[in-house]
């Protein structure tokens, strides 16, 4: 602003007073404009305008479309059918594990007798029904069935177990629940405590004895329903698709609402920002129930006619081989999907695939370039677009290490802003006006010169590990449980050659006695794997601030160092299943990344 209101101070001088002719008022401004930085200007303006006009004529693109599905009260099940019309005896969906393909005109046929099987069974257009399955074919014509007849379904995590899974299953007052058989087990442990009017419905293999009682077998009922498609439900592009779990801050999962917008404009944003194409191949085995692999990668089949690959759960090992055997010619990840990749010994199948775009979030500077060479993919897609945001951001042009930008010379194109957070509470701060604050890049995103923006590792009360967040009130409120309400905080520390932090749970013990064996065994049944603590640290007492919150600074800063932490240290034996002590001869080998966390 300073440097403006300079020009126009000599543009006026000059002119005025001075009664230069243009050509020299011309010279003298840019000289001005060059000899207070604006160089700068010209410099991002050189290296960054095709980047941006691409960017832009993307969102307008999407934008457009957006405008135009408002009108017509398009949603996704009415852009699958004409993606149906387009396709119709093309490949849809492969399900590695028993190498089911399903064409489109299958698909549509499956989601139409999911919806007008909900419908006999009264359910209508503004219920909920939950869903809790692994990765397959089932589960995207499931929630797309629902979907058709305006049913919103709610996708539950399956790593969720007890309390957590209880919570999901409460709060989004669904009407049914259609699980998977091989999640029998969990939905037993809790069905005393579920609405006695919720419908059970299992799908997968039938065992009687291991479902809860007045389970039904949906496959068989599935079958029988008519295919034919059922009166279009009063719903429009804004209303409500699905519900996505995430980490809360209150220590158990919250759900996010996305909307049928939000699902196309996700979904479209990275199909037309990575130049994406119907005849790709993608490799989805990312879990359905996160944005990642149900909009990004299912979004493209749904919408845009591509064939997806869907896979139960990743295996580094077989990685490279599903994709020869399937022709895939994109792969998702996330960043310690990347990393474990790398750790594999090198193979000559890596040399045989067509994979020519790696689409993710996640993927660290320091292993980015490795990743591409050694696996031979000419592009990573890297973007970020979290499931309760209201915005996405794209690394169009491959820039190593970045999650997106915002132009520096367009920016009022795409219009983002970064506010503040209170770090405590991971809520809005909001000014007197009830409207956001706005701030500059922080700690947790920064933007460079060039308007590219990157990550940094996340430090506070939430942390990612194994490719989730993990909520250390949940953890800390479930170990005090267990621990006869002791005491219990929970931080993430770095270990090397890992992606993200491994969880560490600080106990007092004044005593110093703890059945850990024990302590193990039950945690396994009451936390996800991802979700328990790799290290126990075991200390007399807990220091708390004057607000009685744990301080846990200087307990991060030590980390589980046996040379700095002077109390008992333990670690997760992810072959034994139990806590083994730390001494300096298992905290050498972890850090060398010989032991397995």
């Amino acid at each position: 602003m300073l440097l403006g209101a300079s020009l126009v101070g000599v543009l006026l001088f000059s002119k005025l007073v001075l009664k230069l002719p243009w050509t020299q008022v011309g010279f003298s401004l840019l000289f001005l404009y060059l000899g207070s930085g604006g160089w700068r200007f010209i410099r991002v303006f050189i290296k960054t305008i095709r980047r941006d006009i691409f960017g832009g004529l993307v969102l307008l693109k999407v934008k457009a479309k957006v405008r135009r599905y408002l009108r017509e009260r398009r949603t996704v099940p009415i852009l699958f059918a004409s993606t149906v019309r387009r396709h119709p005896n093309k490949t849809a969906l492969i399900f590695e594990g028993t190498d089911t393909h399903w064409t489109f005109c299958q698909l549509d046929d499956y989601s139409s007798s999911v919806a007008n099987f909900l419908q006999a069974r009264g359910l209508a257009s503004g219920d909920v029904a939950a869903l809790f399955m692994e990765n397959r074919n089932e589960f995207v014509g499931l929630w797309l069935g629902m979907a058709k007849l305006g049913v919103e379904a709610a996708l539950i995590n399956t790593n969720l177990r007890r309390d957590a899974l209880l919570h999901c299953l409460t709060t989004s007052r669904a009407r049914a629940l259609v699980f998977g058989s091989e999640m029998a087990s969990a939905i037993c442990e809790i069905h005393a405590s579920l609405d006695p009017s919720l419908s059970l419905f299992c799908s997968g293999s039938w065992e009687p004895s291991a479902v809860p009682p007045s389970t039904e077998h949906l496959d068989p009922l599935l079958k029988d329903a008519p295919k034919h498609l059922p009166s279009r439900p009063d719903k429009g592009f804004t209303d409500k698709l699905f519900y996505i779990y995430t980490s809360g801050t209150t220590g158990l999962p919250k759900a996010a609402i996305v909307v049928h917008s939000r699902y196309y404009r996700m979904a479209a944003l990275v199909y037309y920002g990575f130049r994406m194409r119907p005849d790709d191949i993608v490799y989805d085995c990312l879990p359905l129930y996160h944005s990642a692999g149900n909009i990004v990668g299912i979004g493209q089949c749904l919408l845009h006619g591509m064939t997806v690959v869907i896979r139960k759960k990743f295996s580094a090992s077989r990685f490279w081989d599903d994709c020869v055997k399937y022709n895939c010619t994109i792969v998702q990840y996330i960043g310690e999907l990347c990393r474990y990749l790398l750790n594999q010994p090198p193979r000559e199948v890596e040399n045989q695939h067509q994979v020519r775009m790696a689409l993710g979030n996640g993927l660290r500077q320091s292993i980015w370039t490795n990743f591409s060479s050694r696996f031979h993919i000419p592009q990573v897609a890297e973007f970020y677009g979290a499931t309760e945001c209201n915005c996405s951001l794209g690394n169009f042009d491959s820039q190593v290490g970045a999650c997106g930008f915002n132009s520096r010379i367009l920016s009022f194109v795409y219009p983002i802003r970064l506010v503040r957070v209170n770090e405590d509470t991971m809520e809005l701060i909001r000014g007197p006006d009830g409207v956001c604050i706005p701030c500059q890049p922080g700690d947790v995103l920064v933007m460079d010169e060039l308007g590219y923006l990157y990550f940094r590792d996340r430090t506070g009360d939430t942390f990612r590990w194994k490719g989730e967040n993990v909520s250390t009130t949940e953890v800390e409120g479930t170990l005090s449980r267990l621990l006869d309400m002791a005491d219990v905080a929970v931080y993430g520390v770095e270990v090397p050659g890992t992606e993200g932090r491994a969880g560490m749970a600080a106990v007092a013990s004044p005593t110093g006695n703890c059945d850990l064996e024990r302590f193990a065994q039950v945690l396994a049944k009451e936390l996800p794997l991802y979700a328990r603590p790799i290290f126990l640290r075991l200390l007399p007492e807990l220091h708390k601030t004057g607000t009685f919150k744990f301080q846990k600074t200087e307990l991060r800063k030590e980390g589980f160092d046996p040379a700095m932490v002077k109390d008992p240290l333990f670690y997760l034996d992810a072959r034994k299943g139990r806590y083994i002590p730390l001494d300096r001869e298992a905290y050498s080998r972890i850090q060398a990344g010989e032991e397995k966390l």
